[in-house]
């Protein structure tokens, strides 16, 4: 039979590669062999609370309270229902969000140095976040985002002329699972405007940038419109779908990813 210390290894290391519904079944498969135990509540609350929507949150919340009846003084579960309370709406969950600050309290008396301590501290700096902080990490998301597609692109380019071999049915590394998905999903010659506009990505919306502009000034020019119009924005069309699909091969190379993942620490079963 598995231990805890089994099951806690396979939530962490779905946790990592971002299985949230896969966490929660290796959570309750573990509470459902061995029986209540603080550490797997916490997992499955975690899988939960990561998926950062309404009715989740709810079996969230009930998760870490019954891993709190078996052990209050659990940091891992503290600093958890502490974060879960810190994103709650005090207009819908009043309660939840007055909580925050007692688990926080506690967690501060208990292990003040924590590193659980250490996060519940930097949920309380993203608690209270401005606007433009919120608009500055979408800009850098966005970046990121950006910058995923464009090697995405020169590496599946660089697939395609070297012939690179699809990876063994059974693997779990990640990069082959993304690389195998994106020949599967974007390779052929109709795909071809796809992949050099994600190849040059930056170069793309430099130029789309310049269209726009001129695009609004012929237009202002010749009393198309009078001002400001949003037509010079259709030059951006090609370019955000082509951000759609590479990132919609990265999202299902994650999926498989988990599959994958899962299966092998479970055996296959």
């Amino acid at each position: 039979m598995a231990t805890v210390d089994a099951y806690q290894e396979r939530c962490e290391q779905l946790f990592t590669a971002g299985g949230n519904a896969a966490v929660r079944r290796a959570a309750q498969e573990g509470l459902d062999a061995l029986g209540p135990h603080p550490d797997l509540y916490c997992w499955l609350a975690l899988g939960h609370a990561a998926e950062d929507d309404d009715d989740h949150d709810d079996r969230a919340e009930e998760a870490f309270r019954a891993g709190l009846a078996l052990d209050a003084d659990h940091l891992g579960l503290l600093a958890g229902y502490a974060e879960l309370c810190l994103r709650a709406d005090g207009f819908d969950h009043p309660g939840r969000a007055a909580r925050a600050r007692v688990l926080a309290r506690r967690l501060d008396e208990l292990a003040p140095e924590s590193a659980q301590a250490q996060q519940v501290a930097a949920a309380e700096r993203w608690a209270n976040r401005s606007y433009w902080d919120d608009l500055r990490m979408g800009a850098a998301a966005a970046v990121v985002a950006g910058r995923d597609t464009e090697a995405q692109a020169r590496t599946l380019d660089a697939d395609l002329r070297q012939g690179t071999p699809a990876p063994a049915e059974n693997t779990v590394d990640r990069d082959a699972i993304v690389r195998a998905a994106a020949l599967e999903a974007l390779s052929g010659p109709w795909n071809a405007p796809v992949r050099f506009l994600g190849r040059h990505r930056t170069a793309a919306w430099t130029a789309c940038g310049i269209l726009c502009l001129l695009t609004n000034t012929v237009l202002r020019q010749t009393g198309v419109v009078d001002s400001f119009s949003l037509w010079g924005g259709l030059w951006a069309v090609p370019i955000w779908i082509v951000d759609r699909r590479f990132a919609a091969v990265r999202k299902e190379a994650e999926a498989r990813h988990i599959v994958a993942l899962e299966a092998s620490l479970t055996g296959g079963k």
